[in-house]
């Protein structure tokens, strides 16, 4: 099998630094829903690595992993991810993207994570739950990674584009499928594409609007979110209804269980099937 290529977003160096970035980091996770998945951290070097079909259909997926601008959840979000699209004919671009700096030290790192963590009110229910990332962080502390990040979206895009016909794509059939961080990656980049519209974005348990208005080209929208994700489940269907008031293309899954950061990791809970799901829409978009 060919070994996929890497592309650099950014040969002459990325257009803004984020600081206190020191070595990239790849470690497994030790806890949580993607136990022992491959993730990177302090990533400074933004890339694009291209994984080809077999028989192309002709439709490009830039695929974005979360991590909260901290970190990239490289496997269950992003190989995964990769290896089923490729099966069903996707060319796809799994992005890279710059994160905010953490320390060097793995046992520091988790234990500046787990503060972080045991700072956020996870008892915010139903009325009471967030409605938007400021109110889980405060917004300065997150602006410029992903600033950063939405940036290396838009670059991706572009590289995409440019060289579509050598890749197999068509350049009217590009999107972008993020997760929770990369989610609102896709959303921020389909808001502001400062290029032509997307052909399609898919939002997996993250994305907001930022209260900007919907583009009245807005690319069709697909979203999905567990409802015992209680940092983020308000939020998303905030995002479903602002595309739907802006009589957009849009379609949302809620399911019971799944917890946040599912991914491609099976659970036996109703979000396994977000995939199948996923591309099913974009069939019915003529998207396969």
């Amino acid at each position: 099998m060919p070994t996929n290529e890497v592309i650099r977003l950014w040969p002459d160096g990325p257009p803004t630094t984020l600081e206190g970035v020191g070595l990239e980091v790849e470690y497994r996770a030790p806890v949580g829903v993607a136990a022992q998945a491959t993730m990177l951290r302090n990533v400074s070097e933004p890339t694009l690595t291209v994984f080809r079909p077999e028989k192309p259909n002709g439709v490009g997926i830039v695929v974005c992993p979360g991590g909260g601008w901290r970190l990239l959840a490289w496997e269950h979000e992003g190989l995964d991810v990769a290896r089923w699209l490729n099966a069903k004919g996707y060319t796809v671009f799994l992005l890279k993207y710059r994160v905010r700096g953490t320390p060097d030290s793995q046992a520091e790192y988790e234990a500046q994570l787990g503060k972080m963590m045991s700072s956020v009110d996870i008892s915010r229910r139903g009325k009471t739950a967030f409605r938007a990332m400021s109110d889980i962080v405060p917004p300065e502390s997150i602006r410029d990674a992903r600033a950063a990040a939405a940036d290396d979206g838009r670059r991706a895009v572009a590289i995409v584009r440019e060289r579509a016909k050598e890749w197999d794509v068509d350049p009217a059939k590009i999107g972008m499928m993020g997760f929770s961080a990369g989610a609102f990656l896709v959303v921020d980049v389909a808001m502001e594409p400062r290029a032509a519209p997307l052909a399609f974005v898919a939002a997996i348990y993250g994305g907001e609007t930022l209260g900007r208005p919907v583009p009245k080209d807005a690319p069709p929208l697909f979203t999905c979110i567990a409802q015992d994700d209680f940092l983020l489940y308000r939020v998303v269907e905030g995002l479903y209804a602002d595309w739907s008031d802006a009589d957009r293309s849009a379609e949302l899954h809620i399911y019971r269980r799944g917890n946040h950061g599912f991914g491609m990791v099976k659970q036996g809970s109703p979000s396994d099937r977000w995939i199948e799901q996923c591309h099913e829409w974009l069939v019915d978009l003529g998207l396969a």
